[in-house]
């Protein structure tokens, strides 16, 4: 017999975090707790998103409702016939396999048949504002190997922003995210600059239901689909349109959708990035597996936050340690 606990927890953040959709000062979290009854637990988190359709709310009585169910046992298939919101989801298959590790004693990367994780490279975001304070934000953390971009608000201010970042981080690599917040006509110019200021890739330039424009234009820059890409089954239509995907558990249902994707998204081609919402070290935990496949990894949710989920993942400059086992897995 399996007992669920689902709790809400709202994580305070370091400054308020802008992207082009808004502002926000405080990360809000779904937390499943599993137990077996014999003194063995799981944990998993996961982040309800607005953009998405989904409210931490719904997901808290989405779990609550599926308590019965679950209670009998549950395999990791089982999980998407009983939850339709992919937050829920996540929360409780990130859950089933931390409590699957504490059952069998292994490690959650030895019963997935992954190589033992090594220390990743996160980019370390920027969120929106002016050039000034983002150039500000850069020169802040210029010691950091990659830094994100947030941009999408309008292309002449966006220009300004990539330049005033590269002149205050110069030696740092760059990433951007308009989050769907540029237009098509934009894209030359755009595309341009990003090449000129050394960005090695650009995520979601264009909203995930007008991005065929992308399959007409030259990228002088890789870019990745982020809001784009949930599915396997959503691959296809984007090989015209991206040269990678960014993979987040919060989008795909958990870490194993995640990792069924990152593998048929390598044998389609697509470079891999791994990203995640604002959220705690619990979240991060799990991702950081499927990012030992990635490319680009962007897992810094806990360095945006003013206190973390203990015990926490270690970073030192912007390197991740892998999780410890008294966290997850």
């Amino acid at each position: 017999m399996l007992e669920i606990t689902v709790e809400e927890r709202a994580w305070p953040l370091l400054r308020p975090f802008t992207i082009s959709r808004g502002t926000r000062d405080v990360a809000r979290t779904v937390i499943v707790t599993l137990s077996d009854g014999k003194g063995r637990t799981g944990t998993g988190e996961a982040v309800p998103y607005p953009r998405y359709g989904e409210a931490v709310e719904d997901t808290v009585a989405e779990l609550e409702a599926a308590a019965p169910s679950i209670a009998s046992g549950i395999s990791h298939d089982d999980i998407p016939r009983l939850l339709s919101g992919k937050a829920a989801r996540n929360a409780l298959d990130c859950a089933l396999w931390d409590l699957e590790a504490a059952q069998t004693e292994k490690p959650v990367w030895k019963l997935a048949g992954l190589p033992r994780p090594a220390p990743l490279v996160t980019a370390y975001t920027i969120s929106l504002g002016s050039p000034e304070d983002m150039a500000d934000q850069a020169r802040h953390n210029a010691g950091r190997p990659l830094l994100k971009l947030k941009l999408g608000a309008d292309a002449a201010g966006d220009i300004m922003r990539l330049r005033a970042v590269r002149m205050a981080a110069p030696h740092s690599r760059i990433i951007v995210d308009a989050n769907e917040g540029w237009q098509p006509d934009s894209l030359p110019t755009l595309f341009a600059v990003c090449a000129d200021c050394g960005v090695e890739l650009i995520e979601q330039p264009l909203p995930a239901d007008a991005d065929e424009a992308l399959s007409r234009i030259i990228r002088p820059v890789p870019v990745c689909a982020d809001e784009s890409v949930h599915d396997i089954e959503d691959l296809p239509a984007l090989r015209s349109r991206y040269d990678a995907v960014n993979i987040k558990l919060d989008k795909t249902g958990g870490l194993t959708p995640a990792l069924r994707l990152a593998s048929t998204a390598r044998e389609q081609d697509f470079e891999i990035m791994v990203g995640c919402m604002l959220a705690s070290s619990l979240a991060m935990a799990p991702a950081f597996l499927v990012a030992q496949l990635a490319r680009w990894t962007d897992l810094d949710g806990p360095l945006l936050l003013a206190e973390d989920f203990a015990p926490s993942m270690q970073h030192e400059n912007s390197v991740i340690q892998p999780p410890e086992p008294a966290l997850w897995g």
